[in-house]
């Protein structure tokens, strides 16, 4: 029996997107399986564990960027979020008596707001990403410096006990907290980006912003809530890392976020963060690089997704048909498939955002 041709390129547009994730997935098991053999001891659960443990932070920021970069923008302010949020945190629990009860909710809220506000920027006052997120980065960073210029460490027995938390998994292996965290928030991000309006839309302004007005997509509400997403996983990641922009990108980028918008997943954004970990811990196995190899080497793989990017992109533009594609499959099909998901409920009003 012939396969219609319809469900033939359907097949075939859908194993070209899953292909940056696959590539990805092959660059960590080769590594992981390089180590295990040039290494004694690397090959174990606990090894893997580490890679979650040491690096939870940055993937549960990498989730934000993921949807930030979908929708066609970046967010450079991540790290300054972080840093923000964490010195708040500090100080109002070691100068000003507050418990984390009443501490963590307001971290996590001045995270989203500063990141609300980025957004609202950014889509009503038509101020290109980098520049709005590189102002908020120096805002907040500044921020900081006005709370204190040194750092503040928590003596909060709560904190310390939330801290050192361990929690077995069998053969002898554990896991902190922030590792229950880090896959509680990657569950969240895959329901938000492929089971809700608002994933679905996202997808949507990211392949072409202007078919997503016309089809009544709440884009205003949509652009504007997912640097709100951002700045609440910055604010989750509770975390001070300089230059963690770079690496969060990074993670998005090699986990097959493509940086044009459009197209990206959560788990490939986790691969990309399993990615960075394995060639930090290799380095370490190492012993005598520089830890700073780890960045010398992220930084080419970062290049090179991107020309693969590229290139796939050219591809998919060549093989797109001349009538009513001219932006390509991949940002025709990301529009398309939100219209009939997202703008059944649309109104007149969401068009005019």
């Amino acid at each position: 029996m012939t396969p219609k041709v319809g469900s033939l390129g359907h097949a075939l547009r859908y194993g070209t997107r899953l292909l940056p994730i696959t590539v990805t997935v092959g660059l960590f098991l080769v590594m992981f399986v390089a180590g295990s053999i040039s290494f004694d001891h690397f090959f174990s659960l606990q090894v893997f564990l580490n890679f979650l443990i040491d690096n939870a932070f940055l993937g549960i920021t990498a989730i934000g960027m993921t949807f930030v970069i979908v929708s066609g923008g970046i967010d450079l302010s991540v790290g300054s979020v972080i840093a923000l949020t964490t010195m708040v945190s500090a100080a109002l629990v070691e100068h000003h008596g507050w418990g984390p009860a009443a501490t963590i909710p307001l971290v996590l809220a001045m995270g989203t707001a500063l990141g609300l506000l980025q957004g609202f920027v950014i889509h009503y006052f038509n101020v290109q990403p980098f520049i709005a997120t590189l102002a908020g980065q120096f805002l907040a960073r500044g921020l900081c410096y006005l709370i204190s210029i040194d750092s503040i460490a928590i003596q909060s027995e709560s904190y310390k006990a939330i801290a050192l938390q361990r929690i077995p998994v069998g053969g002898g292996s554990e896991i902190t907290i922030n590792v229950i965290i880090l896959l509680g928030m990657v569950a969240l991000g895959i329901y938000l980006g492929h089971y809700t309006r608002f994933g679905r839309t996202v997808y949507a302004v990211g392949g072409n912003e202007q078919s997503a007005v016309l089809m009544g997509l709440p884009v205003a509400r949509t652009k504007v809530l997912v640097y709100g997403w951002s700045g609440f996983c910055s604010a989750v990641a509770g975390l001070h890392a300089k230059g963690l922009e770079m690496d969060a990108i990074a993670c998005a980028v090699v986990g097959g976020t493509v940086l044009t918008g459009g197209m990206g997943y959560v788990v490939g954004t986790l691969m990309g963060m399993l990615v960075y970990s394995v060639i930090l811990s290799l380095i370490n196995f190492q012993g005598s690089l520089n830890s700073w190899w780890t960045k010398i080497v992220i930084g080419v793989l970062l290049l090179v997704f991107c020309l693969l990017q590229k290139a796939f992109g050219s591809r998919q533009g060549q093989r797109s048909p001349p009538v009513g594609g001219s932006q390509g499959s991949r940002s025709g099909g990301a529009a398309r498939g939100a219209a009939h998901s997202a703008a059944s409920g649309a109104t007149r009003s969401a068009a005019a955002e």
